[in-house]
Parts: C-alpha cells; structure tokens; sequence
C-alpha cells in the first residue's frame, strides 16, 4: 500500500493526464469543456502542468492551439525545457481521440482531490502533534480544510486577478443568459430585491427590529421564497423559537390560513384544503430546521458545510447566541464585545460557505425616546462592530405599532440603513399579521 506522506507516491494518474492534453492539441473544441472540469494545479507532473497553463492562456488570448503553436509559445515563456518539444508530439502520438477526454478529466479532478486531502491530513496532524492552539480551534481550522476541498478552492491566499476575472465573466454571462433583473436570490419582495440586488453569495445582511415588529417573519418568508425558487436548501437555525412554531409560521404564510386558528384548532374545510396544498408545498421543499437555544456561529457552521447545494441561512437572532466558545464570557469581557465577535464571525462564515446569511438583530429601546421612533444604525442592541460587519442593515417600522391610529394600518417600512450593493432608503411593505406575511406595496396608485 503506498505511504501517503511519501509525495513521489501520492495519487496521481499520469495517463489521463497525457490524454486530457493530447486531447486538447487534437481538438482544440474540447478545451472550453476541459477547462470548465480541471485547473492547472489539478495536474501532478510539472511539465504536464505548465502544457496545461500555455493552453489557457493561450485560450483566453484566443490564439490558435496547436502542438507547433504551444511549443512556440511555451519557449516565449521561458517553459520549455529539454525534451518538451519531442513530449508534446507524443502526447498527439499516445491521444488517438479527444472523444473521452472528460472522462480523462474526472480521473485528474479525482487524483487532485485525493492528494489534497492527503496534505490537510498531514497539517491537521502537525497541528495537533504540536498543539499548537486549542482542541476546538484545531477542529475548527481542520473543518475548514476539508470545507474548503470539498468546494475546491483553498482557505485564503492570494488569487491572480486573472483567474478572479474569468469567474466575473462567467458570472456575467449567467446573468445575461437568465435575464434576471436582479443578480442574487430573490426575497419574494421585488421593490426589497430591486434595492439591495436581492440576497448575493457572502452577503450577511442583518434584519433588525424592536419585537413584536415581525423581523422573525420577515426572514421566514424570504427563506420560504428562496427555497420554493431556487430549489436550493435554506438552512434555518432559531434560538427562540421551537421547530413547530417554526413550521406553523411557514403553513400560516403559505396557506394564507389566521395563525390563531392554527393554534386553536378552530379550523373549517377550507382551511383544512388550505393547509394540506400548503403541507405539500412546503413537504418539497428542502428547509432544514434547527431549534437548539445553545448555538454558536461554530456550530452553525460546521452544520451548514454538511449541506449540500446550501443556497441561504437564516439565523434568529444574534443577541441570543453564545460566545465563540459556547462557555461563559472570560473575564473582562462584556456582552458588547462578545456580539462584535460573533457579528465579525458570522460576516466570516458567510463569505466561506459563499452563501447570503440573513440574521435578525434586536434593537435597544433607544429608538422609544424618540418623537420619530424609526430605527437607526446607532440603535442596534450591543451593535459594537455589527454594522461595520454586515453588507446590508434593514431595520422594521410599524406606526401603527406605537400609534393605534394610525392613518396607514398594516403598513410596515423597511428602511434600508446601509446598503454595500447600492442606496439606503425606505421600501414600504404590506403586513397581513395573522397570516405571518409581509408582501410588496404598488404605490403607483395610490395617491
């Protein structure tokens, strides 16, 4: 059996590697689809590698590929060394057909992954051999080592900007092939979406209010939205409420059925046909509950990497989770202090899960002392370093909340208090509270 720790025999097929790059001076039409599957350092041998390179360069020059023209080339780059000229003929020689070469091309991905693995073994158990650190902080950084071959990218490290400016394009071009108005996932509320660009990858956007304003059900009906949308999973974690609370707030928007019937019981035949549509609607929908008041952004994490194609994670709310460690604060550190961390470790968690993370956030009753009782940035409850961590900070108002006469009922603003994706502002909202729904408002006429 070979020894992993040996790197001349670490997993490699040299094989489908020579067939990939005969394919590609064969058939230059099969590069796209080559270069789509595998990446430079995917390759084991160095002279195959650096073919490997010339060819995507090249590629992305739009220059013509071929074995007279990579040779050429990979002399101006100072590439070529004793023997290549006679290798690249031969790989045409060993290449009858480029009609396999993406099966060639899993052999190498597969190759590439096992060797990495192999490397984070060995740093995990340097790390713990030479204890240097915590347990939990050595589990933490070796989850996020596997986390990240399993996303095939690497923790950290600098990133050429021309590689960065392939996966814009491509970003671009998804987005003019699909049409879509807005770049990310829709929240289901399409003046919110058009302000804010709807929910991007790495996004922590905040959702704060005083309670009772409705933040909870704000971010279940967006995760409702995005899953029966998207058809990703959207992971959500309550530290308040139960799981069935949870669900009955999702029946209650989906079936347009009043929530104090469902928790009466005092249901008629309608509502029974309500919630059985609803039921199967949600039932198909992939929405992963967690109820566990103990939580912290650690756990969070290490139960979202386990999720596959995750799309979004809602988390309710911030001023209820534990200290990084899950124990009690350390001495001289205060409640502020302890939510800066965990809103800086969130910001984090969102940008290595490459997912939007929607997380509601109490305010101080500071707003209460106020004539204009709307939010601001400076209310958020033990904000610390919160808004400077968030992307997007949305804060809930209700006047009929504070004024039972209020000359707009059910009218609930959501004033956008900083926006990286574009302007603050104020999106009016419809909210229907005994169905748990907030629903867009057409203005135009209104007047």
């Amino acid at each position: 059996m070979p020894d992993l720790l040996n790197p001349r025999q670490l997993p490699n097929n040299l094989e489908a590697e020579q067939a990939v790059l005969g394919a590609m001076l064969i058939d230059s039409r099969c590069i796209p689809d080559v270069l789509g599957a595998i990446r430079s350092d995917d390759f084991y041998m160095d002279v195959n590698r650096n073919i490997f390179e010339t060819i995507y360069s090249m590629f992305n020059y739009s220059m013509t590929v071929d074995p007279v023209t990579v040779i050429d080339e990979m002399r101006k780059r100072g590439l070529e060394t004793e023997g290549s000229s006679d290798y690249i003929l031969k790989l045409m020689d060993i290449t009858p057909t480029a009609a396999h070469v993406m099966d060639y091309a899993a052999i190498i991905r597969d190759k590439a992954l096992l060797r990495r693995v192999a490397d984070a073994g060995t740093e995990i158990n340097d790390l713990a051999m030479e204890s240097q650190g915590s347990a939990d902080d050595i589990l933490e950084l070796s989850e996020q080592k596997i986390y990240a071959i399993r996303q095939g990218r690497a923790v950290g490290g600098l990133e050429p900007v021309s590689k960065v400016l392939v996966d814009v394009y491509t970003q671009l071009t998804e987005a003019a092939k699909t049409g879509k108005r807005i770049p990310g996932l829709s929240t289901g509320l399409y003046d919110l979406d058009s302000a804010m660009m709807g929910l991007n990858k790495s996004d922590l956007i905040l959702v704060a209010a005083r309670p009772g304003m409705g933040k909870t059900t704000i971010a279940l009906n967006i995760a409702l939205n995005v899953a029966k949308t998207s058809g990703k999973t959207v992971a959500v974690f309550s530290l308040e409420m139960s799981r069935e609370q949870l669900c009955m707030s999702l029946l209650s928007s989906e079936a347009q059925v009043d929530r104090k019937k469902l928790q009466s019981g005092a249901l008629g035949d309608d509502d029974w046909r309500r919630l059985a549509a609803a039921s199967v609607s949600i039932g198909g929908m992939d929405i992963r509950l967690d109820d566990n008041p103990m939580l912290t952004v650690a756990d969070i994490n290490a139960a979202c990497r386990r999720v596959k194609d995750l799309g979004l994670v809602v988390i309710d709310y911030l001023q209820l989770m534990q200290s990084a460690s899950g124990g009690p604060p350390k001495y001289g550190e205060n409640r502020t202090q302890i939510v800066s961390d965990i809103s800086r470790m969130l910001k984090i968690m969102a940008k290595e899960l490459n997912v939007p993370v929607i997380c509601c956030s109490q305010l101080s009753r500071a707003n209460e002392s106020r004539q204009d009782k709307r939010p601001m940035l400076s209310d958020l409850r033990e904000s610390g370093a919160i808004e400077q961590d968030a992307d997007i900070v949305l804060a809930l108002y209700r006047d009929d909340y504070y004024n039972k006469e209020s000359e707009r009922p059910n009218v609930a603003e959501c004033i956008i208090l900083k926006n990286r994706r574009g302007e603050t502002g104020t999106v009016e909202l419809r909210w229907t509270p005994e169905y748990a729904s907030f629903a867009s408002i057409d203005n135009r006429h209104e007047e």
